[in-house]
């Protein structure tokens, strides 16, 4: 990968040097270079969606913090959107990234990783996202998500819906559904259960919905939850922060059922050339829209 300069697109980059990811001697220059290649990619998924600022100024060895309001020091050209939060009883200023400069301006901050809401700016309430966030519990291990993941797939498909599977760059995978924004995060959550329900039902002895860590000892923990309002997600060809420079890798549903993935495999300096390769597997994402109203009857 060729190191970003101390200037790109116009926009200056403060100490591109700085060891990002230290055991690897990856730079803060060289995750800025990883995104404006994959920005097209996406930049797609972010743009009018509220973001999180996850923050790891010194790397990823040292203290990070999430920053929801927009600095004051952000520049008049970078999109905001405001969120009321009503058990805060207060409004947040939310970062937005629209484009190639602002998703630099983003990096330049630390943020490694890139932390969105599920719903965009204009139908805030109401998210055109729903996913499915599985969890492996020792001894379960990323096949046995890959294998949940299939069946999963299976209880989606018989209520005439898809997924798009991907890594989660740590451990375990995401399922994507793309909905109709017209059912509130309450009412996805409601819908998201039912679906995670029925897979519990088909395969009890590999999944678990339980919340308390120490009865999910080698299941899959299939967290529904995550579609609630003000939750997060890690996105398409985001980066995370581990060793290794992982990458929240999209997968084709061949390249699940055969299996014999390691998560791992899929980093900064190996993304770029799959999607060479293979293209984007989550294209065509938004091209569909499943209606959750029928499952809440």
């Amino acid at each position: 990968m060729d190191l970003a300069p101390d200037t790109v697109d116009g926009s200056l980059i403060t100490r591109p040097e700085k060891l990002f990811f230290p055991q690897k001697a990856i730079t803060k220059s060289d995750v800025i270079a990883y995104y404006m290649l994959v920005g097209k990619y996406i930049l797609p998924w972010l743009d009018g969606r509220p973001l999180v600022m996850k923050r790891y100024p010194d790397g990823i060895d040292g203290k990070s913090f999430y920053q929801k309001e927009i600095p004051e020091y952000a520049p008049g050209w970078l999109r905001s959107v405001t969120v009321y939060h009503r058990h805060a009883g207060k409004e947040v200023n939310y970062a937005v990234v629209t484009d190639r400069k602002s998703l630099l301006w983003l990096i330049n901050q630390g943020c490694i990783e890139i932390h969105a809401w599920l719903s965009k700016a204009g139908s805030i309430d109401y998210p055109d996202i729903m996913v499915f966030d599985l969890d492996p519990e020792p001894p379960a291990t990323f096949q046995n998500c890959l294998d949940v993941a299939l069946i999963l797939r299976q209880v989606l498909q018989e209520l005439k819906m898809d997924a798009w599977p991907k890594t989660s760059g740590a451990t375990g995978m995401h399922l994507f559904v793309p909905v109709t924004p017209n059912c509130t995060f309450k009412e996805t959550t409601l819908a998201a259960r039912k679906i995670s329900r029925a897979v519990l039902d088909a395969v009890p002895d590999k999944v678990t919905l339980e919340h308390k860590i120490s009865n999910r000892t080698g299941k899959v923990y299939l967290d529904y939850l995550q579609n609630a309002r003000g939750r997060t997600m890690v996105f398409p060809y985001s980066l995370r922060p581990i060793a290794e420079a992982p990458v929240s890798a999209p997968l084709s549903w061949e390249e699940a059922a055969r299996g014999c993935i390691v998560p791992s495999q899929f980093n900064i300096y190996s993304v770029w050339p799959r999607l060479q390769q293979k293209g984007d597997l989550m294209a065509g994402f938004f091209t569909r829209r499943y209606d959750l109203k029928r499952l809440l009857i």
